[in-house]
């Protein structure tokens, strides 16, 4: 569906555009999703920080869950649940008790905790069949080898097996008989849903090139989001730098759209760095651009977490139909 034009702009500025019009459609996909599931899903939220950007996804979560009918839990270990323990305590015993849990469909562990490397072994702690973040290592494979379908069966093998089925991250593919889709990860996938809509991605395009011709710099490269974003992208045919936050004014120019997800409220991506009309979209806590960005950013959007959450609600239905699979085949 084609996006509706934004409202017009003073001369000389860019769009302001907030997630909700993006968010829309997917909003009722997944109320679609709800109705015609069996049960009701259960997600699992585990805060174990005192962090306060955590808190508010963990708020946010339970409000679109309450919203939508989902059945959202928060488990809260360490120093967030008393100010005297340290912080991420208890939150691995907290993960393997809810992959345990039959009543559990979907596991979302609040990060970062304790730095990149013991949260990249978290990731892996999360059973594949209950991971809604899809940052387990299976689902990085197939993204970063661009395989869309897997067996359900095989998410509880200890050895990843390609499938042979490859194509680009896009809705409304038929999966092959026996197979699902891949569980991508939902605040990537939630960009370049918001990338698609604001018309990067052209629909005339056959699949797999739809990014053909664009530039696009994502400022980030960690393994939850820069990394799997830029794989999604190129998966694309989009041409990506995945850049850190240092020496990045020569790519800025070249790019037709930036995405920046610095978790530093002193960072900024500098205004006049930017390509006349390209399109830019904060994903950090903090904004990560200048007040004046749209004064060459033809569309701003400053956030992208309401899509993210949908992306995450979708992924926790497929896993619960990808549990009743695994169920029914014993």
């Amino acid at each position: 569906m084609a996006a509706p034009a934004p409202a017009a702009a003073p001369a000389g500025k860019g769009i302001l555009l907030k997630a909700d019009p993006i968010a829309a459609a997917y909003r009722d996909e997944v109320k679609s999703m709800l109705a015609q599931a069996s049960t009701k899903p259960k997600l699992v939220g585990i805060l174990s920080t005192s962090s306060e950007p955590s808190k508010s996804y963990a708020e946010f979560t339970r409000r679109q869950c309450e919203e939508l009918g989902v059945e959202f839990v928060l488990k809260k270990t360490g120093a967030a649940l008393e100010a005297e323990l340290g912080e991420g305590e208890g939150v691995e015993e907290a993960i393997i008790e809810a992959n345990e849990d039959e009543s559990v469909n979907g596991i979302m562990v609040y990060f970062p905790i304790f730095g990149p490397q013991q949260d990249h072994y978290l990731h892996q702690v999360v059973s594949p069949l209950k991971d809604v973040e899809g940052l387990h290592f299976k689902f990085h494979y197939n993204l970063y080898h661009n395989i869309r379908f897997l067996n359900p069966k095989s998410l509880l093998e200890t050895v990843t097996t390609p499938s042979g089925h490859t194509t680009s991250t896009i809705d409304g593919e038929v999966p092959p008989p026996g197979m699902v889709k891949s569980i991508i990860p939902c605040t990537p996938l939630a960009i370049v849903k918001c990338l698609e809509y604001l018309g990067v991605y052209n629909r005339i395009l056959p699949y797999g090139d739809r990014a053909y011709g664009k530039t696009i710099t994502v400022i980030n490269r960690s393994e939850v989001v820069g990394r799997p974003l830029a794989a999604l992208l190129s998966n694309d045919g989009a041409r990506v730098y995945s850049v850190d936050i240092d020496s990045i004014q020569e790519v800025l120019a070249q790019s037709d759209a930036v995405v920046s997800a610095v978790p530093n409220a002193s960072y900024k991506v500098k205004t006049e760095w930017l390509k006349d009309g390209c399109i830019c979209l904060n994903v950090a806590a903090d904004k990560n651009f200048e007040k004046e960005v749209r004064d060459k950013a033809s569309i701003y959007v400053p956030a992208v977490g309401k899509v993210t959450i949908l992306m995450l609600l979708r992924n926790l239905l497929r896993l619960q139909q990808y549990q009743r699979i695994q169920e029914e085949s014993k």
